[in-house]
């Protein structure tokens, strides 16, 4: 493990790639890189920075870094879509904390890669996080690993326009229950229709992946944000006395229902923290990560921070 702590994300700057310090240099780097999969995998997270990249130029080094950008359609985290499968970053208010996830790893499938685009940089804090999938797990302790081998069980309830959490209308981009049920039907999800128009979806979903280039396995499920012990104590409790577990907006359990118990998520969440490495941001840089390498979050921030996300 030793060596997995010293594991930095790659920078890269105008000088070291020889090109011009704006958003066509960098174009030209990665256009001339015929190596730049195999060094990014290699990488795991690669940062770069000094290409004075403008929210107007971005998308031509999106169409580059993400030749299949996707929607974030069934995506559990409040964003808004601002261009052609572009978002913000997560929306949660700025003094807290969003612990470490893999995009989108509750999902029967999910990006491989996330890019993000600093437009503007906060004053103080709102550095992105990342963590080696591998160092995560290997974190963990033994009683968990194993517990964990079977995979685990999400929950949701998506109101239909007025309660906790997202509704389904903006989960899935669509207001076509048909739809819905045609993206569930293929993700092999369970689900059914409650009072009150509230979608109850339940899949079933491995806790750790093999990635298919390095071999590495890797911690990939976010069992720690779906429990509620790892919001904080008076929130949890709060939420427990509202409504019961399988009510919440989210919640997870072992694979075959066993309940999850809160020091295990509290663990998870906080053992995943400890092992990342912070991203500051500078206007115009641009992060791009293999998500089923490298794990992501968010630092507390002060002042406007705008960094925008998109993944393929």
């Amino acid at each position: 493990m030793s060596d997995l702590r010293k594991w930095q994300p790659r920078d890269i700057t105008p000088q070291e790639t020889g090109t011009a310090p704006t958003a066509e240099g960098l174009i030209d780097y990665i256009r001339g890189n015929a190596e730049f999969d195999r060094l990014l995998t290699e990488s795991k997270a690669i940062v770069f920075r000094g290409f004075h990249v403008t929210e107007e130029s971005v998308e031509s080094v999106m169409e580059l870094l993400l030749p299949k950008r996707l929607a974030y359609v069934h995506g559990n985290s409040p964003r808004t879509k601002v261009g052609k499968n572009v978002y913000t970053s997560t929306e949660y208010p700025p003094e807290y904390t969003i612990s470490m996830h893999n995009e989108m790893s509750y999902s029967s499938s999910w990006p491989t890669r996330l890019m993000f685009f600093c437009a503007k940089a906060p004053e103080t804090g709102g550095a992105t996080p990342v963590v080696d999938g591998r160092l995560w797990l290997e974190s963990l302790d033994p009683e968990i690993r194993e517990a964990f081998r079977g995979g685990v069980r999400y929950t949701q309830n998506l109101h239909g326009g007025r309660g906790l959490g997202k509704s389904w209308q903006d989960t899935f981009e669509t207001d076509d229950k048909d739809e819905v049920e045609r993206f569930l039907r293929g993700a092999e999800a369970e689900w059914e229709w409650l009072p009150g128009d509230t979608l109850r979806i339940r899949q079933q979903r491995r806790s750790t992946i093999t990635h298919p280039e390095t071999g590495d396995e890797v911690w990939f499920n976010q069992s720690d944000q779906w429990h509620p012990a790892a919001l904080d104590d008076e929130t949890a409790a709060e939420l427990a006395q509202l409504m019961p577990e399988d009510e919440l907006p989210q919640s997870v359990t072992l694979a075959d229902g066993t309940p999850i118990p809160g020091e295990w998520a509290i663990q998870v969440r906080d053992r995943g923290l400890e092992n990342a490495v912070d991203v500051d941001w500078h206007e115009g840089d641009v992060m791009l990560i293999d998500n089923l390498l490298v794990g992501h979050g968010r630092r507390p921030f002060t002042g406007p921070r705008r960094i925008l996300v998109a993944m393929s």
